[in-house]
């Protein structure tokens, strides 16, 4: 008898744990279900509900590794090493010897091109360098859902309605952001090359204006907070 009562008693405690742990799970898939929706805003600033996140781009799995890989391509790309200095093999004259070698008291030359003279060539000066790094479409492809999925995480994914059909006036943009109350640098991601847009944004500091199609991860990284229009999210794929 009491062999069955511990029996019963083990099957309780697994039907428990069962149950536990299919709450765990809903919990979770509740909790991922939440970071994937952004908050909705109209053009003045009042919350309009929510808007779901397409998964493939905003829920994946962010590779840090392969994000700093993709900044350092595109901080060593926007680098032009263009100082060019001349050696004493570039610099005009140098033919004749400046004065005979012994005799006259001077130091000894054999040509008015060295280092040490006025007009001369340059030691160990900067030379033109071509630096860019190639990155493979793929690889550029992931980094910027690893982007945007780490914004969606922390939260600064938010989606602006009627957004592209605003009036060219910096006061929208601005009482936008006044109303919303977010420190930091913003990006407004529209569908397409909107002139409205952009030139309700060019007069305000640490905002900028861009399209899906021309989303790159440093874009992405270096704006604080991400704005997009339902056409851009749609633009995305």
């Amino acid at each position: 008898m009491p062999r069955a009562k511990k029996i019963s008693t083990i099957s309780k405690v697994s039907r428990k744990s069962k149950v536990s742990k299919s709450k765990l799970t809903a919990t979770k898939s509740k909790s991922i279900l939440s970071e994937l929706s952004a908050e909705v805003y109209d053009t003045n600033g009042r919350r309009q509900g929510s808007f779901n996140l397409p998964k493939e781009f905003f829920g994946q799995k962010v590779n840090e590794s392969l994000l700093a890989q993709a900044l350092h391509v595109y901080f060593e790309n926007q680098s032009k090493h263009t100082a060019s200095t001349k050696t004493r093999t570039e610099t005009r004259g140098g033919g004749a010897k400046p004065w005979r070698q012994k005799g006259t008291g001077r130091a000894r030359a054999g040509s008015k091109r060295s280092p040490l003279w006025v007009g001369g060539g340059i030691t160990h000066g900067p030379k033109y360098r071509d630096t860019h790094l190639n990155f493979p479409k793929k690889m550029k492809h992931k980094a910027l859902i690893s982007a945007l999925s780490s914004k969606a995480n922390s939260n600064s994914v938010k989606v602006i309605a009627n957004i592209e059909k605003i009036e060219p006036k910096t006061k929208v943009i601005a009482t936008l952001l006044k109303k919303l109350n977010l420190k930091g640098s913003n990006l407004f991601v529209v569908s397409d090359k909107n002139p409205k847009v952009k030139l309700a944004a060019r007069n305000l500091q640490k905002t900028s204006v861009d399209t899906s199609v021309n989303l790159n991860a440093l874009e992405i990284i270096q704006n604080k907070n991400i704005f997009f229009s339902k056409e851009a999210i749609g633009k995305l794929s």
